[in-house]
């Protein structure tokens, strides 16, 4: 094991001591407004839960530390419990060891775009997507599993679905579609789906393409089987005009979810002429502490 390796993994096990609360004050990011972001606080018994998986994660890795696999989840494991930066470096210790894994590139990549590093997500992600060339897809399994534990996602459409994200923050609308539509296209369920499409829709309003945007919501009808995405299912449903941004709000909730809804609703409003809506509902999601969501990144990137 390299010294940066046993450094960081010493750093990853020190964080279940009583030293990961002090930890927890410290800035993980600057907010794209300047604000600084704080590791998000966890419920106790979710923090507990993770950071046993955490340790149970390490394990493996000592068990074999040529693994890949196992050093990608020690990796996202340490994401989960918003330590981003410390996750980063695992996932960098990764590419060096694993130059040609794309999956170390699309998990730091993510994690990129957590912390605002805007440019540098793009960068690893690309990178993801010429490795993949001509290459199988992979089911990507979940680290926190949905009600039916069945993943939804894959290697590839991870890879674009993040690389649109990027594009969408930088607002090069064009290219963020051209990559949704690759994500929606690569993986036939319909939480993918609807995720995709969601983000596909509001990129082509954006980007002028009214017609495109419509064909974009032709497969979406309120009877699609969606485990986790209800909340996009809800405002490609709004797009199409059968709901509205009230009831798409209520139904959200809070949390993630929430969030989410709150940035659809304020894109369609945006899209529609109706700025001020908007900047309410931005104002509101950046109040939130729900920083490491897409649709506070998002909120932020509008607010600039």
């Amino acid at each position: 094991m390299t010294r940066n390796l046993f450094l960081l993994l010493t750093l990853v096990i020190g964080g279940f001591s009583a030293g990961i609360t002090a930890g927890m004050q410290s800035a993980e990011a600057n907010s794209l407004l300047g604000r600084k972001l704080s590791t998000p606080a966890l419920a106790p018994d979710a923090q507990a839960r993770m950071e046993a998986q955490l340790a149970t994660a390490v394990q493996v890795f000592e068990t074999n530390r040529e693994d890949p696999d196992a050093l990608i989840w020690v990796g996202r494991r340490t994401a989960y419990l918003g330590r981003f930066r410390e996750a980063i470096g695992l996932l960098s210790e990764g590419i060096t060891r694993h130059p040609n894994d794309a999956r170390f590139y699309r998990h730091r990549g993510h994690r990129y775009l957590t912390i605002r590093e805007i440019d540098l997500g793009i960068a690893d992600f690309e990178k993801a997507a010429t490795l993949i060339a001509g290459q199988p897809d992979q089911v990507e399994p979940d680290g926190q599993p949905n009600a039916r534990n069945t993943p939804t996602s894959t290697l590839h459409s991870n890879i674009y679905y993040h690389l649109a994200l990027g594009y969408y923050i930088k607002k090069d609308f064009s290219r963020a579609a051209d990559n949704w539509r690759k994500a929606r296209d690569v993986v036939r369920n319909a939480d993918n789906l609807v995720a995709a499409s969601n983000w596909l829709y509001l990129s082509l309003r954006r980007a002028g393409k009214a017609n495109e945007a419509a064909a974009a919501l032709l497969p979406i009808d309120a009877r699609l089987d969606v485990i986790e995405n209800g909340s996009y299912h809800s405002l490609l449903l709004m797009y199409k005009g059968e709901r509205t941004p009230e009831e798409v709000l209520k139904a959200a909730g809070e949390g993630a979810s929430s969030t989410s809804a709150r940035y659809g609703v304020s894109a369609w409003y945006l899209i529609n002429g109706k700025r001020r809506e908007a900047q309410q509902l931005w104002a509101t999601i950046l109040a939130g502490a729900d920083w490491p969501s897409f649709g506070h990144l998002a909120a932020e990137a509008e607010a600039r």
